[in-house]
């Protein structure tokens, strides 16, 4: 008979072997994550997120729109409703939205997904509400461009030539439309904001934008804006329980080079 039908003993009568460390490393992150949120929302202090100068560039680039009398583009990337890096854009888009609202200066939209294009407008609608500017806003600089990725790129770039934006902020899944867009925003002398966790995007980002954010740092944006202590006590736990995987792996490291790579003590523990 095959042994894969085997039974396998649980350990501690519930876990199978290999799952103990897991399962009380996740009890461990979702406590401190617990613990994180609890304290913030009781006024209690909380580890502050480091500065992030891609984030903090918003005002400045709206600000040198404004001193220009030029419009600020918005571009939330290519993915739909399912892939978060769309759904992160939207905070980032209220608050640019807002700010544009404050300072009296148009924020030009560009969406490829139906649905990410209605509920931007209904934000930027929302955003100049709640400023007390709600005259301001036009639904006409809420803009669809369908399509593949370069028909997207196309587009764009001739609304960046054409309306001269002075701050471009692209937040979201791009993909190799992204150098096209930038290009076309460094020729009209936009200062560019760019934030995607697309790994093969980053270094054009870097290279091309005035400011970057790298992988999950776009996601921070929302607990970094509006300093809520859900989202911040969010982050906090996850980066805690990343400084404790980055230990173990360092710890472990050291372990096999000091015993030339004989199992040791955390080896045997992590296979529970």
């Amino acid at each position: 008979m095959s042994t894969m039908f085997l039974a396998v003993e649980p350990a501690l009568g519930v876990l199978i072997e290999g799952n103990v460390v897991p399962f009380f490393f996740a009890l461990g992150f979702f406590l401190i994550v617990y613990m994180m949120i609890t304290r913030g929302r009781a006024g209690m202090p909380v580890p502050e997120l480091r500065k992030l100068p891609g984030i903090e560039a918003i005002d400045e680039a709206i600000g040198r729109a404004t001193e220009m009398g030029r419009p600020v583009l918005f571009q939330p990337g290519q993915g739909d409703l399912r892939n978060p890096q769309s759904i992160a854009s939207f905070p980032v888009l209220a608050y640019a939205s807002t700010m544009c609202a404050r300072y009296d200066v148009r924020i030009i939209q560009v969406h490829r997904d139906p649905p990410i294009m209605a509920i931007g407008e209904e934000i930027t609608r929302v955003s100049y509400l709640e400023a007390g500017r709600p005259d301001a806003f036009n639904p006409d600089d809420v803009r669809p461009a369908m399509g593949q990725t370069m028909t997207v790129q196309s587009a764009i770039m001739g609304i960046l030539q054409r309306e001269k934006a002075g701050a471009v902020i692209l937040w979201g899944a791009f993909w190799a439309e992204a150098m096209g867009i930038i290009e076309a925003g460094a020729m009209a002398g936009a200062i560019q904001i760019g934030a995607t966790a697309n790994t093969h995007q980053i270094p054009f980002f870097i290279a091309g934008c005035d400011y970057a954010l790298m992988g999950e740092e776009m996601y921070a944006a929302s607990a970094y804006l509006s300093k809520n202590p859900v989202l911040v006590g969010t982050i906090v736990g996850q980066d805690l329980a990343k400084l404790a995987v980055i230990i173990a792996v360092a710890l472990g490291i050291i372990l096999s080079t000091a015993t030339g790579g004989t199992d040791h003590f955390l080896t045997s523990l992590l296979q529970l």
